[in-house]
């Protein structure tokens, strides 16, 4: 095969150091190749499908919170612009529907249908609802960090940062008894994986939305760190966003879309997983509910072929069956 390589020399204007590099600066744009490793999720299951619960509500932008602004995202004001040293009396109150009504309408649900599921818990929301913490935990689902705060880490300084998550684990502790094995910090920066890895507690994390099974980095740190990658497509954010889901029929047909197709290619013989991103204040509305109750009807007729399960239970099963076996013979 010829080389792709050029002499950076007849290119002066345009070279880069990292010109022809598939894996540079924590980015790998090979990824398996096409020859992802062979997956037998428990039951013999096509598709290991996760529901995630963003539960955020309580720790956005907010001066209430000491925050310099109002909130901007995600809610039915779609494009709404932060307010600069202002309190947004709307925007506080839409996000106040998430923990009244919305997490006990999905609740409902989700143990109704006997559906397991993730909640990606915000550290200061949780703090502000332990009725909603309570419930979670007698639920039997996992809780993971969801940060500290629902905040664009972007700029934030580095010592910041790791300061929220050390405080977010300790909520947990305090609040469930348990710290958190799994991380999502959202709206990440290019050092958070390194913090997350740093904080030394963590057995996953879903900063990423690069695969559609786990991977393994070793980015940082002296051994391979778990990432699970979440999404932002199949996920009820598109509820608020421009030409995204109008009603919930949109919304359910998308998901048993994505779902069938996976089962497919897992009955050819390569299984995946599918993630579902839930917010209490968006999905919570009873005539977007009313399209998740579908889907999961849906997942659950096909039998044994769809494990839903928590995310924990994807990371174990990864650490038990696709541990690097360079690392593992040298244990």
């Amino acid at each position: 095969m010829a080389s792709n390589s050029s002499n950076q020399n007849d290119y002066p204007l345009s070279t880069h150091p990292n010109d022809g590099k598939s894996s540079y600066g924590g980015r790998d744009v090979v990824g398996y190749a096409n020859k992802p490793p062979a997956v037998h999720w428990p039951g013999g299951a096509k598709v290991a499908v996760n529901l995630v619960l963003n539960y955020e509500e309580g720790g956005e932008n907010c001066l209430l919170h000491g925050d310099g602004e109002s909130e901007k995202l995600l809610s039915e004001i779609v494009g709404a612009g932060a307010i600069v040293g202002e309190r947004h009396a709307n925007m506080e109150s839409l996000y106040d529907y998430g923990s009244r009504s919305g997490f006990w309408r999905l609740h409902d649900l989700l143990l109704r249908k006997n559906a397991p599921c993730t909640v990606f818990a915000v550290g200061m929301a949780l703090e502000r609802n332990p009725a909603v913490a309570n419930a979670m935990v007698k639920a039997g689902w996992e809780i993971a960090s969801h940060g500290y705060r629902w905040w664009d880490y972007q700029n934030v300084e580095e010592s910041v940062e790791r300061e929220h998550i050390r405080r977010a684990v300790q909520i947990h502790k305090n609040m469930l008894g348990v710290r958190p094995v799994g991380m999502y910090q959202g709206k990440p920066n290019v050092n958070t994986r390194k913090l997350v890895v740093e904080e030394g507690g963590f057995l996953y994390d879903s900063d990423a939305y690069s695969d559609d099974l786990p991977y393994w980095t070793r980015e940082h740190g002296n051994k391979p760190h778990l990432i699970i990658p979440y999404t932002l497509s199949e996920n009820d954010m598109k509820f608020a966003s421009p030409n995204g889901f109008s009603n919930a029929e949109q919304f359910s047909t998308y998901l048993k879309d994505s779902l069938d197709y996976l089962v497919e290619e897992g009955r050819r013989g390569s299984p995946k997983m599918m993630s579902v991103g839930l917010h209490c204040r968006i999905v919570g509305r009873p005539g977007r509910t009313k399209g998740l109750e579908d889907f999961l009807d849906y997942a659950k007729s096909l039998g044994d072929e769809v494990w839903i399960c928590r995310r924990d239970e994807i990371a174990k099963h990864w650490y038990q069956n696709h541990y690097p076996e360079d690392v593992r013979s040298s244990l």
